[in-house]
């Protein structure tokens, strides 16, 4: 369901009726962190006529100190008030995602959000005018101490679609499925995972760039409702060792104005070659689009075999083993679902590079391998190889070289936030690498 579509007018007249106060005019970093500026409700007409600056020199890959004024401009349609925010005197406070414009009023290059805009131009032009995601992003509640600091401990030790007393975050799952239905979205699901601690929401698809800002909201609510029942959420791909880790399956699919593009009901598997040639595309850059999808050192650790998270690239109908899967569901249901995506992914840039790479498998008609339909961790080396199956990057620093020389990925996502990205993460690496783990010091210190 498309998102409304507010006028100035409009906006003016809830934030008289419903007492709001102040306005978060909100953007996304090229890491993928959200950044703010909160102002008064009299600065509104300044906000709506895209006349709000602020210095981009701040802002993590954006621009260098000489170029630093910025303009916001805000999509109205993402007007929000948050059901849970008032300010002392009860005002209310309301949300408004901006994309960033340079000194002159030109679209900023080093904007994720632009990027998607841009990609999904390129898929309106071929003919697609939908590009549909609906994501399946999985947290860790840990418990707060006294003084509300984090602390070690898991909420529960609840299992898969467990139930209370086992699970004991099914208040928190609740109030964040209400809150979020007061928001505007529409929650399909919502369930504990398999690691103790670990939950999952599940929300309906939408439109990639609608469902990209619902990505960033829903990480916002998540954070604000559990700390309010006194737990702490982490979207950390694997914040504790030796359990399953969190992923951010994204199921997807592109529509034309005939319906599904990826449907065929006279194709065995009910796919179109459209579906098929997306999914080549895909499968070939994958290891580029890793970096950005799987952006922390701690996403490779969720990526190891054994714990549910693809490591190889490959696809299959039956099993979930694979990186790609093809849910059974047909119709307009008929989608690909991407599992190896964790919840730390900026969701502009990397929504902009896998529909990149399956628009290059579309226009090159790129075929993908035969489906693989047995479990992958139980194959050998030499099994995978003659399967055709290659391993997805092992670290950040090897994701981040297959996303540097990637031409399509770099196209796409644009050169400005691919070099920006890849200098932080080369940084956070080297820092990674100075560091003496635990695990190192029990193995080695005695034996060496």
């Amino acid at each position: 369901m498309a998102r409304k579509s507010f006028t100035k007018e409009e906006i003016k007249q809830i934030v008289l009726d419903e007492n709001v106060e102040f306005i978060r005019v909100t953007f996304t970093d090229v890491l993928g962190a959200v950044k703010n500026v909160e102002v008064p409700i009299s600065q509104l007409d300044k906000v709506l006529d895209n006349n709000m600056m602020f210095d981009g020199s701040s802002i993590e890959g954006f621009v260098r100190i000489n170029e630093s004024d910025m303009y916001l401009y805000p999509d109205l349609s993402t007007f929000m008030i948050f059901p849970w925010e008032t300010d002392s005197h009860g005002g209310k406070v309301a949300r408004l995602i901006a994309d960033i414009y340079t000194s002159d009023r030109q679209p900023f290059a080093g904007d994720p959000r632009y990027a998607l805009r841009r990609l999904l131009e390129k898929a309106k032009d071929e003919g697609f005018t939908s590009f549909n995601i609906g994501t399946e992003p999985e947290f860790f509640l840990f418990k707060l101490d006294d003084n509300g600091k984090i602390t070690q401990k898991l909420n529960d030790k609840g299992g898969y679609f467990d139930l209370a007393p086992l699970d004991l975050g099914e208040n928190v799952r609740r109030d964040i499925v209400l809150t979020l239905e007061d928001m505007g979205f529409e929650v399909e699901a919502a369930h504990h995972e398999v690691a103790e601690g670990q939950h999952e929401v599940d929300f309906k698809y939408a439109n990639a760039l609608e469902a990209a800002d619902n990505i960033q909201t829903f990480k916002l609510v998540v954070k604000t409702i559990a700390r309010k029942h006194g737990y702490y959420a982490t979207f950390m791909p694997k914040p504790v060792a030796g359990i399953n880790g969190s992923g951010m399956h994204i199921n997807m699919s592109l529509f034309t104005k005939d319906g599904n593009a990826f449907l065929d009901t006279d194709d065995e598997m009910g796919l179109s070659q459209t579906a098929y040639n997306f999914l080549g595309g895909v499968l070939k850059h994958a290891t580029a689009f890793t970096a950005l999808t799987n952006p922390t050192v701690n996403s490779y650790k969720r990526l190891t075999p054994g714990f549910e998270a693809p490591v190889y690239v490959a696809w299959s109908a039956s099993n979930r083993s694979p990186m790609v899967r093809v849910p059974a569901s047909r119709g307009n249901s008929t989608r690909l679902e991407l599992r190896s995506v964790d919840p730390t992914a900026n969701p502009y840039s990397s929504l902009a590079a896998i529909l990149a790479a399956g628009l290059d498998g579309i226009d090159n008609d790129l075929e993908p391998r035969a489906s693989v339909d047995k479990n992958i961790y139980l194959m050998d080396e030499v099994e995978r190889e003659k399967a055709g199956i290659t391993d997805l990057p092992d670290t950040l620093l090897a994701a981040v070289r297959e996303m540097s020389n990637d031409k399509v990925i770099r196209a796409a996502v644009g050169e400005h936030i691919i070099d920006k990205f890849a200098e932080a993460k080369k940084i956070e690496y080297a820092a990674y690498r100075q560091f003496v783990t635990q695990w190192e010091t029990d193995t080695y210190l005695e034996n060496y």
